[in-house]
């Protein structure tokens, strides 16, 4: 085995093919079918977290499809504006892409979008994600991830939408912290459209990806390239994976075969000690650890599980003609009573009230218990 020169990687956007798949122990595989591919040909599509690992995955695929207009929205403008530049410079001068750099909690900014496009097809991926930055910063995670994802839906109702795809996570399962159960907060709300909306709402749940935008694989790659030490929070820890490819394809190829409702979850394989990870990394860079680096154990961080579930104790799976998309069987939720819910935390969020906010949104989430956080005392 020739030996990988980290010093290559010090940056995560400089991460080359091919690393991820030796790290993963696989070839990455494409599961959007061509016959998927034709539910998005002619379309308006608009892309929420745009410039996200996730967004900007979906955006290259989507392409490829030939969408009538592609909407690319994200607030982060220096992140929007790389990925238009790409795909400019890949295609030539594509006219069916339009940017739009718009902060999803603005509702009369996204009015305005809606107003102006005939949207069918929303992919809601912007999202803030990172589980110990959310546990120290709850109104954000609150706000973006449950009332920005609240003001699509229901844009995406009053102007018509035929389908909304909702990005979620492992993470929404039985959540042990703020970022996962606003997570799951989103799905309850999206879900509990289904029998009263001509929208289509769909969840999709996945695991972590591989090479995105501050996940394990940049950050061993950067902490190899220093010389160490690598950081690994437990030495039992385990993640599911998945490359960034697959699971857009999957997210693209679930949104076609979707009638609305359902949550769809992926076959990610078996659970990957991230311990493993980093041996696998330091060998293909032809380093031993305990010799040539050293491997740290940092602890759990408020709200990090030792392992991750795609399903909860009370959901079973049922098959799709995909075999590997399931969908959860899950309990329906009523829309009146999310809604009324998602008002309360509405009002301790505008009252600045931490705590209470916080507590409801245990109240709407029975499941949610905090793991190591400063919230477990409302359990």
């Amino acid at each position: 085995m020739n030996p990988l020169n980290f010093e290559e990687y010090k940056q995560e956007e400089e991460v080359v093919p091919g690393i991820l798949e030796k790290v993963l122990g696989r070839a990455s595989i494409n599961y959007f079918s061509e016959n998927a591919k034709k539910e998005y040909a002619g379309k308006v599509v608009l892309v929420t977290g745009a410039a996200g690992s996730i967004g900007a995955e979906l955006v290259r695929q989507l392409q490829a499809c030939k969408p009538k207009i592609l909407l690319l929205l994200d607030q982060a403008e220096s992140g929007l504006y790389d990925l238009v530049h790409d795909l400019h410079s890949g295609n030539g001068h594509l006219k069916f892409v339009e940017s739009i750099v718009c902060n999803i909690t603005n509702k009369k900014s996204l009015e305005r979008i809606f107003v102006s496009n005939k949207i069918d097809i929303v992919f809601h991926a912007a999202a803030y994600k990172h589980v110990p930055l959310m546990e120290d910063h709850p109104f954000e995670a609150i706000n973006t991830n449950i009332f920005g994802t609240k003001i699509l839906a229901d844009l995406s109702v009053e102007f018509g939408v035929s389908k909304f795809v909702f990005v979620s996570t492992d993470k929404a399962v039985n959540p042990t912290n703020i970022m996962g159960a606003t997570k799951r907060a989103a799905e309850m709300y999206i879900q509990s459209y289904t029998h009263i909306s001509k929208t289509d709402f769909i969840t999709t749940r996945f695991g972590n990806v591989l090479g995105s935008n501050g996940s394990v694989i940049p950050l061993f790659s950067k902490q190899i390239a220093k010389g160490g030490p690598i950081t690994v929070t437990h030495p039992e820890i385990t993640r599911y994976f998945m490359t960034i490819p697959e699971a857009c394809s999957l997210v693209l190829e679930a949104g076609s075969i979707a009638q609305g409702g359902e949550i769809f979850v992926f076959d990610m394989g078996g659970s990957v000690k991230i311990i493993d990870l980093a041996y696998k990394m330091l060998a293909l860079a032809g380093l031993e650890p305990g010799k040539d680096i050293e491997i740290i154990f940092t602890g759990l961080r408020p709200g990090e599980k030792l392992y991750e579930e795609l399903l909860s104790t009370k959901e079973n799976t049922k098959p799709t003609h995909h075999p590997k998309i399931m969908v959860a069987e899950v309990q329906e939720n009523d829309h009146e009573y999310v809604n009324y819910m998602l008002l309360s935390i509405k009002e301790s969020f505008d009252n600045g009230g931490e705590i209470d906010m916080i507590r409801q949104l245990k109240s709407l989430i029975p499941e949610f218990k905090s793991n190591g956080s400063r919230f477990s005392s409302l359990d």
